[in-house]
């Protein structure tokens, strides 16, 4: 009777924790559909635009998303990216007046033009 008590006694914790996992992933895949997410406003917000950053973006009041969008294309037509770490922006004589030093770094980059909106 010892054997036959030890043979199923692993057997039935197997079979329980089996459905268990299966119902909580169907309930936890039908509960929740996933949402569209919609961008937050103050994103969207046309900014007005120093003369220093007008004279590389355009001087149409734009989103700040928009702002950095312009200022990639404007990097990458002069080839303004340092070659040895393209994380690195040498600044051209429009950038200069934005930037205030020849060198920043890419993510420092939205920061310095926070100065030049409103």
């Amino acid at each position: 009777m010892a054997t036959a008590k030890k043979a199923s006694a692993p057997e039935a914790p197997a079979k329980k924790a089996a459905p268990k996992a299966a119902a909580k992933s169907t309930a936890t895949a039908t509960a929740a559909p996933a949402k569209k997410r919609t961008p937050n406003p103050a994103f969207m917000k046309p900014l007005t635009l120093s003369p220093e950053l007008a004279a590389v973006v355009g001087d149409k009041p734009l989103p700040r998303t928009e702002i950095v969008s312009k200022l990639w294309v404007y990097i990458k037509a002069n080839e303004l990216q340092d070659q040895a770490n393209k994380r690195m922006i040498n600044a051209d004589k429009k950038l200069l007046a934005v930037f205030g030093k020849p060198q920043v770094s890419m993510f420092e980059m939205a920061g310095l033009i926070g100065k030049h909106v409103k």
